[in-house]
């Protein structure tokens, strides 16, 4: 995968986890006195008149808008080096996460369009040598045509003598392929990991937050809302992110493996295709070679 690629997704990852960390202040109901209790009948006119006019862009009436001075800028800000530390590796995490996903959907198209390409060109192509030549230098189908002719060409010496060719040249294609659903495969090991720790990485950061919660309220020497409302805010904060960071991860994970499993399809009729080809190929090459030798003996 080329450098732009990888840079354009490690971009698309950063925005992703930002957007999800991002959580907007919270509006607050602000009771509003109506009008004919606020003043008498009387006066109303007057304090009308006196009244500036209200903005467009105000809230509706009975709504006011309120600073959440508890948000996750408040948790970075005010919090300490465990709660902070917390919250950088689950940033780490969904940055990690969503970076592997998109990587390897890049990945799966690109094979998916190199699957057409074979049929295209490899298979309408004059000899394999040539179909290979046409097909890209990245393509995994050519990695695999490029083992299975070179496992025809050395198979030779005292102890792969002892292999008949088909065998060979089955091992040869297999051990292509296997390397080939282990590149596919990269990274989902990571997702996994996210998926099953994340919620517990935040929760430890819940019962970190708690706990700083009820030191508070026990050194203040009482249980107001002020004084509880920050501290168990954050806590809970830290159990959101955690499932923020798992839920795409683990779907991502699901997505990955089921289309690995078609593009994996993909990759073993080919070589099953392959093989037999160069296996009739080489036979028949040596039945003429054979037939040439009797002619002259």
């Amino acid at each position: 995968m080329s450098l732009t690629t990888r840079l354009s997704a490690l971009f698309a990852a950063i925005t992703m986890s930002a957007a999800m960390f991002a959580v907007p202040a919270h509006a607050a109901d602000a009771p509003a006195a109506p009008a004919a209790e606020a003043a008498p009948a009387a006066s109303a006119p007057a304090a009308d008149a006196a009244a500036p006019a209200a903005p467009a862009s105000a809230l509706p009436p009975g709504k006011e808008e309120i600073a959440n001075p508890y948000g996750p800028a408040a948790l970075i800000k005010d919090g300490d080096f465990v709660a902070r530390g917390t919250f950088v590796i689950l940033l780490i995490m969904s940055i990690g996460s969503w970076y592997i996903t998109v990587t390897k959907l890049v990945s799966q198209f690109r094979l998916m369009g190199q699957a057409s390409e074979v049929k295209n060109k490899f298979w309408k192509a004059s000899s394999i040598a040539a179909g290979t030549a046409s097909l890209s230098q990245t393509s995994p189908f050519r990695f695999i045509a490029e083992a299975g002719t070179k496992s025809t060409e050395h198979h030779d010496g005292a102890l792969l003598d002892q292999i008949d060719l088909n065998t060979w040249v089955t091992m040869a294609i297999q051990r292509a392929v296997e390397r080939v659903q282990s590149r596919l495969q990269d990274g989902l090991a990571f997702l996994a990991t996210v998926g099953s720790t994340a919620p517990f990485v935040g929760l430890f950061g819940t019962v970190w937050g708690i706990l700083n919660a009820l030191t508070t309220i026990g050194a203040a020497g009482q249980a107001s809302i002020d004084k509880v409302a920050g501290p168990v805010g954050e806590a809970l904060y830290m159990t959101a992110f955690g499932l923020f960071v798992a839920v795409p991860a683990v779907l991502g994970y699901n997505w990955l493996i089921r289309r690995n499993k078609s593009a994996m399809d993909e990759v073993r009729s080919f070589s099953a295709d392959l093989h037999s080809v160069l296996v009739s190929g080489v036979m028949s090459s040596s039945q003429s070679v054979q037939a040439q030798t009797a002619k002259k003996g």
